[in-house]
């Protein structure tokens, strides 16, 4: 049997034959291999992304920082796409875009491992506790100390805390490593997105790309699956697991100062996303571009037709090579022409304000789920792993299916995205209701005297059951009353005496427990059962509900961003909006999330040698509030944005579609004439659709 040519090249004879056919190819030439190569890059990159909002909490503790630090930690990864994203983007689409990805793989690891490095630099993680003063003692000590053994400060700390660790409160900024990382990790990622999308747009049919890419969307939604499930294991496990006792740590994974194996998972994700950078050096500049079905036998105008076919109008071609001088002579007017287009821009302002609600939620819902609803960082974190993610992802490949069953245009795509959006909207207004009350802490959150009072002061801490006792005010070492009340320290809680080891510790006679002063406390937060843990539980399936809702206009939304643009302007318009995006939404909203969660905080943590720490402790209804309120906010903006991008997005539609009838008249019917034969042909190559139907495509199209 005859071998056949490549496809598109027509015999000159123009004989019985089209010649349309394509070579016979390798497993490493056809779309589908660059598809799972592209899809295992998506699940590496997206499993490292996931796995560092899951260690914010364990990096603010171990490094002790606030929010709105992890929030630039975080937002480093987009200041690393924003050194480079618009020239990979533009220039990256002329080149070898496989190669290109590759080398971002590899430098995604490298930044991974970066990341990790700090663990094995830095000292061992000593968590604050009261009596961390007494040294080499055999004897209990007594956390209530008698007024001639220590006077306060002026800040309420103690002066003969030793100084000796101070000299290593400089390795607390080692915290600058995981931003530089993070930053390389960024660059890396850059050419992942924008070459990768644009390459199987270019050589998939029309019809199969938003398939493909609810693909390839659904997995890099699959790796925060098992990032999350990586970020819950590392949270049970003890930082310097290996180099301390276990039995003489006093805190458990639920202490708002517990520190998991955050390094360890870096490392993991670093060796997967080196991986995934093996298949693309093996992978073709370009590849056959994928064209209608033809009959074996066909004229020879009608192969020059097909050729030219305007099926084809949204493909960029790789065989036309352009010099790197002419590119950059290019690359103004090609920015100018792109943000002329009202369409675009509207887009573009949407997805900006909708991610920022997007990125500032998802970056801190697992911080929530601790802080308000009481669960530990490795629970929180398997919840988002094996709840939350899955239902994004099941939405996401779900959105590209009904794209293509329902044959939506750019209009109804449009119009998909928004309605599914507003309906998740609707519904996380109710998360509102549910309502948790604040952790009972005396002096904190309510008076010695079981009455509830919000305070941000430290001075509350004292009292008379305490006054006989000299405590610091910084100390943050919880223990639980047998009156329910949790006492910010066994000196704060009137304790005189103290017995056991570790967790089993155990504090007698504290006279702010009981009147008779013969009460005993233990260590740790005390348990609380209220309305919070039934309200869990709806959370979770509303979380499920809204999330998988939201999803489904995720690949629709993306195609009428590929769909509204001229083939030509397509990947400058994916690095552009992936460049303003990560610019004004990946890197501002994780810091102002951040910084108004701070200003809930009601205890900070106290460093070693001064200076705040990470917060201990949060009020859980401004908490709620700010989170919330500032998310839903942030997306009652963007759907006021749609309603101009809705109109203008309708006068573009209707104006190329006059611009098609007017052109078809002045070439004396012509045009009109090579649509019809359009028809035809499609309709010879693929029966099951229906000449009707393809006309009403093709001025949806135009």
């Amino acid at each position: 049997m005859e071998e056949r040519t490549e496809e598109g090249h027509t015999q000159e004879n123009g004989g019985s034959d089209c010649a349309a056919r394509q070579p016979r190819t390798s497993p490493c030439t056809s779309l589908r291999m660059f598809l799972v190569a592209l899809s295992f890059a998506y699940f590496a990159k997206a499993l490292s992304g996931s796995y560092m909002k899951s260690t914010i909490t364990q990096l603010e503790r171990r490094f002790d920082i606030p929010s709105y630090l992890i929030g630039v930690i975080d937002g480093s990864f987009e200041i690393g796409n924003l050194l480079v994203i618009a020239f990979v983007s533009y220039f990256g689409a002329k080149l070898h875009r496989p190669k290109i990805i590759a080398v971002g793989c590899v430098l995604m690891s490298i930044g991974t491992f970066i990341i990790a490095l700090p663990h094995f630099i830095i000292g061992r993680y000593e968590f604050e506790t009261s009596v961390r003063w007494v040294v080499n003692s055999t004897l209990n000590p007594s956390p209530c100390r008698p007024d001639s053994l220590a006077n306060l400060t002026e800040d309420g700390t103690l002066p003969q805390v030793p100084a000796s660790g101070c000299e290593g409160e400089s390795n607390l900024s080692m915290w600058i490593y995981v931003l530089l990382g993070n930053v390389l990790r960024g660059i890396g990622e850059t050419p992942v997105q924008p070459l990768g999308i644009s390459y199987i747009d270019d050589f998939a049919t029309e019809e199969n790309a938003a398939l493909y890419v609810g693909c390839v969307q659904t997995i890099s939604v699959v790796g925060p699956v098992f990032g999350y499930l990586l970020g819950s294991l590392c949270a049970k496990i003890y930082v310097d697991i290996g180099f301390v006792k276990m039995e003489t740590i006093t805190i458990t994974p639920s202490d708002s100062r517990w520190v998991g194996a955050w390094w360890l998972g870096y490392l993991i994700a670093g060796v997967i996303t080196l991986l995934s950078a093996i298949p693309f050096w093996f992978l073709p500049r370009s590849l056959p571009v994928s064209r209608p079905e033809v009959p074996e036998k066909c004229t020879p105008e009608q192969t020059s037709f097909i050729k030219g076919s305007p099926l084809l109008k949204h493909k960029y071609s790789a065989d036309e090579h352009t010099s790197f001088i002419e590119m950059a002579k290019d690359f103004i007017p090609t920015l100018r022409t792109l943000l002329a287009h009202p369409v675009y821009l509207v887009y573009l302002c949407v997805t900006i304000i909708q991610l920022n609600s997007l990125i500032g939620m998802v970056t801190y819902k697992p911080k929530y789920i601790e802080q308000h609803f009481r669960q530990s960082a490795s629970k929180a974190n398997f919840l988002m792993g094996v709840i939350n993610i899955p239902a994004v992802a099941l939405g996401m490949f779900s959105g590209g299916l009904l794209m293509k069953r329902l044959k939506l245009n750019i209009m109804g795509a449009a119009k998909f995205a928004f309605g599914t959006s507003l309906i998740g909207y609707i519904l996380s207004l109710f998360f509102f209701a549910m309502s948790c009350e604040n952790a009972k802490v005396a002096g904190v959150t309510l008076s010695y005297d079981n009455i509830e009072k919000i305070s941000y002061d430290k001075h509350p801490l004292f009292t008379d059951c305490n006054s006989k006792c000299v405590c610091s005010s910084s100390d943050w070492d919880p223990v639980c009353g047998e009156n329910g009340i949790t006492y910010v320290s066994p000196c704060l809680a009137g304790c005189t005496t103290s017995a056991g080891s570790g967790k089993n510790t155990v504090f007698s006679n504290c006279s702010c427990v009981g009147v008779a002063g013969n009460y005993t406390a233990s260590t740790g937060h005390c348990p609380q059962k209220d309305d919070c843990d039934r309200m869990f539980p709806y959370f979770l399936a509303l979380s499920v509900i809204t999330s998988f809702i939201i999803s489904l206009g995720g690949t629709p939304g993306y195609m009428l961003l590929i769909r509204c643009i001229k083939p030509q302007l397509k990947s400058l318009a994916l690095g552009f909006h992936a460049l303003a995006t990560r610019t004004l939404a990946g890197i501002p909203a994780p810091i102002y999330f951040g910084a108004i969660i701070d200003t809930t905080c009601l205890k900070w943590g106290q460093k070693r040698c001064g200076g705040i720490g990470a917060c201990r402790i949060y009020n859980t209804t401004a908490y709620r509030i700010a989170y919330l309120g500032l998310t839903l906010s942030l997306r009652t903006i963007s759907f006021i944005i749609c309603i101009p991008g809705f109109i203008l997005l309708s006068r573009q539609l209707k104006e190329e579609e006059r611009s098609a009838i007017h052109g078809a008249l002045r070439n004396g019917g012509t045009e009109l004439e090579v649509l019809r034969k359009e028809e035809l042909v499609i309709s010879n190559s693929d029966q099951p659709h229906h000449p009707s139907e393809n006309s009403t495509d093709r001025q949806t199209r135009l």
